[in-house]
């Protein structure tokens, strides 16, 4: 029985079999001596990490240790409101500073990843806990977005929507400009991806 560490999308923690390419937490312990995910999140700060870092050794859900979860991708990741960490990924955290930076008006100023979280987490959950998302047009969109159309995921890729699973993209489909639709990606992250900062994205995309 695989366990409940994986993240969709649409930011929910789901238990899958398949392995993912990135792993990140939710600021500290969201499970409970059962190894069952008792809720969300634990605090503002959601993080995109490596699978591997300077030889760490970590048991997966320890007690009392912060929840490991993992994602296909990072724009999976991205499109759940987690962002890379500054840490083990301190050279894309820095390309995704100025990307962030150069999509508002920083007034020149030093930015820190507290600023950064606060202003993500209003955009990625609401007061009841869901999943914030908008409508937009597709035309809008940068590549390494993900939209939900008639309840599947698809990552914004070229003149194409990638079908998203657990185990990589399954097909590829045309891309139709003129539609609205409802954006998963928080709204803050896809200007970031606007700006330049492009997401990692899983090997399935290179055989469709």
């Amino acid at each position: 029985m695989p366990l409940r560490n994986r993240v969709d999308p649409c930011g929910t923690i789901v238990a899958l079999a398949a392995r993912g390419t990135f792993m990140g937490n939710r600021g500290g312990v969201l499970h409970n001596q059962n190894r069952e995910i008792v809720r969300q999140y634990a605090s503002r700060r959601w993080i995109t990490c490596l699978l591997e870092f300077k030889d760490r050794r970590r048991s997966v859900m320890s007690p009392g240790r912060y929840t490991e979860l993992f994602f296909l991708d990072e724009a999976v990741a991205l499109a759940a409101g987690h962002r890379p960490c500054a840490e083990c990924r301190r050279d894309r955290f820095n390309a995704f500073k100025g990307a962030w930076a150069g999509s508002r008006d920083s007034n020149g100023g030093l930015l820190f990843a507290d600023q950064i979280d606060m202003e993500l987490h209003r955009a990625r959950i609401d007061r009841q806990k869901q999943k914030v998302t908008y409508q937009a047009s597709l035309n809008t969109l940068p590549d390494g977005c993900f939209v939900h159309i008639e309840s599947s995921s698809y990552l914004v890729w070229g003149d194409a929507l990638l079908l998203w699973s657990p185990e990589g993209y399954l097909k590829k489909q045309h891309r139709p400009n003129d539609l609205s639709v409802t954006i998963l990606t928080p709204e803050p992250l896809v200007r970031c991806i606007g700006q330049g900062y492009k997401p990692e994205i899983h090997r399935s995309i290179l055989t469709l």
